[in-house]
């Protein structure tokens, strides 16, 4: 890749990072807008429906205030998170020597700090990279990957790694699902509440006035369906999203170590492992290499793909090798 088009792939990185979790809030307030309406409103005598404006502010300013908490927590403590909840352990030189000599190789190569390792106490075979930037970044491997690939091998993923951190995708990755897990918080709240008061009979079932209450309805199916749609909506753009930034780490990983083969072998070997990665869920799973989800899991049912099809990304290393 030259020099020009990988600070240009950087540069486009940061600005759709940025630019897609702007919006993205931008839609969550606007959500809490629209639920506000449609929950605070009342039916005059006259048989009008009129929006509780206030009320509707209020719950925005609410939706905007956890928006910005939650995105800015991402931003400084996102990475550590996620290594906690995936019960990764930092290790240092002397605990395996040979898997830090093939980091420091990679960050040499790509011009970059050398990131902090982590284990991940499990036989599944997967690893990922966490962090805001290449400053404060970590990979993060199973023992299962550390022990069953060859040197070979363990560089290309390694190099995939590295890439993500070198292209900004961990920035992008690690708030996106802050961001998408706090979208999907706020709409189960909403559709609760109305499940509540459809169970109990809220106010809104005492007015009689068939036009205030259509009204009512309507907006009220609005703000569910929007509820409903918000949060697939979210998670597949940054299912697409995701599968191109694979792409691109596993073409980073090739410039890095100069062979295709090693990253294809081993993602041929992460195919065929069927051991269940346990400490993966929905909100980490994109950031695996692979899909730590295997279909035949119950959790697997209803999960978007974020990963590209292996045969693909295997296909697409061998032809970077001709």
């Amino acid at each position: 890749m030259p020099t020009e088009t990988f600070h240009t792939l950087i540069a486009k990185n940061k600005r759709n990072s940025f630019f897609l979790i702007t919006l993205f809030m931008i839609f969550f307030v606007a959500l809490g807008l629209v639920i506000g309406v449609a929950w605070g409103g009342y039916t005059t005598k006259a048989g009008v429906y009129n929006p509780n404006w206030a009320f509707a502010a209020i719950v925005a300013a609410i939706a905007a205030v956890v928006a910005f908490v939650m995105t800015t927590g991402s931003y400084f403590a996102g990475g550590n998170a996620i290594l906690a909840i995936s019960h990764a352990k930092e290790i240092k030189k002397s605990d395996d020597p040979q898997l830090f000599n093939v980091v420091e190789e990679l960050s040499l190569a790509a011009g970059q700090p050398t990131p902090k390792v982590y284990l991940i106490d499990d036989t599944a075979m997967n690893a990922f990279a966490t962090g805001r930037n290449p400053k404060n970044a970590s990979v993060a491997i199973t023992i299962g990957l550390r022990q069953k690939l060859k040197r070979d091998e363990l560089q290309g993923v390694m190099a995939h790694e590295m890439s993500h951190i070198r292209h900004y995708d961990i920035l992008y990755a690690t708030m996106m699902a802050v961001m998408v897990g706090c979208l999907v918080m706020l709409c189960d709240v909403f559709l609760r509440s109305v499940f509540w008061s459809s169970v109990t009979g809220g106010r809104r079932r005492r007015n009689n006035d068939s036009g205030g209450g259509a009204a009512q309805m309507i907006m009220m199916i609005v703000a569910i369906v929007l509820a409903i749609l918000a949060p697939i909506l979210a998670k597949i753009i940054q299912m697409s999203l995701s599968r191109q930034r694979e792409y691109l780490a596993d073409a980073g990983a090739v410039e890095l170590t100069r062979d295709p083969d090693g990253l294809a072998n081993a993602l041929v070997r992460l195919t065929d492992d069927n051991e269940v990665l346990e400490v993966a869920n929905r909100a980490t799973a994109p950031l695996y290499i692979v899909n730590p989800i295997k279909k035949f899991e119950e959790r697997s049912k209803n999960i978007f793909d974020t990963h590209p099809a292996i045969e693909d990304r295997v296909k697409r290393l061998k032809s970077l090798g001709a």
